[in-house]
């Protein structure tokens, strides 16, 4: 059972910090250590996201996340390289095992020199396979989200990772902040079995009204990794604090997971009365939030190339960033 905590931002740009979530994660029972690699610079600039857009009804048709703002935030978050390979020690020191999200193509050659194997691909670039072909010729393992993602997206995906021969694990995700327990689709990950021999969850739900009922259900229907967000920090004083659990959130899922089968049952029976209705669906159309999600952050990050703006998914993004590599290796 691999029990990914998710530090993302949560250590506020304090290293210290970070270092000490890393030991409570570890000493708690987690597995893995996850970072997520963002810099302000690879914030694409979308003017439609400047004032967003509503209907008369009311309802959100675009999301309002104006550039100037958000590059301010995450300037503020960042974590330099050398950053990371100290997060990387640290992890191997209390015996995490160390991984970053990679958000552009111009990050992996950064995130290889780290030495690390393993690396997550967020929700929304499980359709952009250029960045998915670059990953699988640097690392040994990917673990994928799949939230806000189409079953075309999952099955290209899952066609490409399988031609490579690397291990990978396909995570469910449902991309609403925090995520309703009945909006929670966990038959979604009967579904991606089609598609991976490993999957998982990557759950987002609200930790102070549902606390770890969704991840203890998908353990028992099958579930091989959970990652959730992680913090120390009291719940407001991080942008995912809500979502996030602490020290003893991992203790609880780990001795759920030693459990034998019937015993999960007889503990969600007793303990989780939503379970059946977290059950949800295999296959279904994605919700209106999730898809005001998708708009957003699909192409949040970009390659900032010769003044322009390339993106994941674009065959001319890694394409660019390749003759560069060779030209300057040439030069060299």
């Amino acid at each position: 059972m691999k029990i990914i905590a998710e530090f993302c931002q949560n250590h506020n740009g304090d290293f210290d910090l970070l270092r000490r979530m890393i030991a409570a994660a570890a000493e708690a029972g987690a597995t893995h250590g996850k970072i997520q690699t963002i810099f302000a610079d690879d914030l694409s600039f979308r003017p439609e996201f400047e004032e967003g857009k509503t209907a008369a009804d009311g309802h959100a048709l675009i999301i309002k996340r104006p550039y100037k703002a958000e590059y301010d935030r995450l300037k503020t978050l960042e974590l330099t390289y050398d950053q990371h390979r100290r997060f990387g020690e640290e992890c191997q020191h209390a015996g995490l095992v160390p991984l970053t999200t990679a958000f552009n193509l111009t990050c992996i050659p950064h995130i290889k020199e780290l030495g690390w194997s393993t690396v997550k691909v967020a929700s929304y670039d499980c359709g952009s396979l250029p960045l998915l072909q670059a990953l699988t010729e640097t690392f040994d393992e990917l673990i994928v989200s799949t939230g806000a993602s189409t079953g075309e997206e999952i099955e290209a995906a899952s066609k490409l990772l399988r031609a490579s021969g690397k291990k990978f694990a396909f995570l469910h995700c449902v991309t609403i902040y925090p995520t309703p327990l009945e909006q929670m689709h966990l038959a979604r990950l009967n579904w991606l079995k089609r598609y991976g021999d490993t999957i998982g969850l990557s759950d987002h739900s609200l930790t102070a009204r549902d606390g770890m009922k969704a991840a203890l259900a998908a353990i028992y229907l099958g579930a091989q990794i959970v990652e959730r967000h992680f913090t120390l920090l009291p719940e407001d004083q991080s942008r995912d604090g809500r979502v996030s659990i602490r020290p003893e959130h991992i203790v609880e899922i780990c001795r759920f997971a030693k459990l034998g089968k019937e015993e999960r049952l007889a503990h969600l029976e007793a303990h989780v009365p939503e379970f059946k209705q977290m059950i949800g669906q295999e296959d279904r159309p994605l919700s209106h939030e999730e898809l005001l999600n998708r708009a957003y952050y699909r192409g949040r990050f970009c390659n900032k190339i010769g003044g322009g703006q390339l993106f994941n998914w674009q065959p001319e993004a890694r394409e660019t960033l390749t003759g560069m590599v060779a030209k300057a290796a040439h030069v060299g």
